[in-house]
């Protein structure tokens, strides 16, 4: 998989409707498939999805009020991790809001998610602030932020 090109585009309803079935089982920790379906309807939404020969393998979203955006996604599918997927996404997603006009973007993150983590800091995120046992009523969400020139 490694020498396969990763293809970036947004994400649409026929996107959605491939991985529905599939949200639970190849990405975890994830919202139901009723949520992101509402995300895609939002205005002040903006989802992608990666694709490896034409098969979905993550999908990233953000959500933008103004000039600040929050990243509400970011997932690889789970036997495609740690090939770059991620990175791609983030950096698409990172693209779309400077286009955007934002200046701030935040995100939270499972303090237990360490790959994440070491992700978003090598974009130039910074931790701001954490909610204690947000996830399941126990794992601590790490707040990220990245300021934007």
């Amino acid at each position: 998989m490694n020498n396969s090109i990763i293809e970036i585009s947004e994400m649409s309803l026929t996107d959605f409707e491939e991985i529905q079935s599939v949200l639970i089982s190849d990405f975890d920790d994830f919202w139901n498939s009723e949520t992101l379906k509402n995300e895609l309807k939002n205005n002040n939404s903006y989802y992608i999805v990666a694709k490896i020969n034409n098969s979905i393998v993550g999908f990233a979203g953000i959500k933008t009020v103004l000039d600040e955006a929050d990243i509400m996604n970011i997932v690889t599918k789970k036997d495609s991790r740690n090939s770059g997927i991620g990175s791609a996404l983030f950096s698409s997603i990172i693209n779309y809001a400077k286009s955007n006009n934002v200046k701030k973007i935040t995100l939270e993150v499972n303090e237990n998610n360490v790959p994440a983590i070491k992700l978003y800091k090598k974009f130039g995120f910074e931790q701001i602030a954490k909610r204690e046992k947000y996830y399941n009523g126990t794992d601590n969400a790490i707040i990220m932020q990245l300021l934007i020139s």
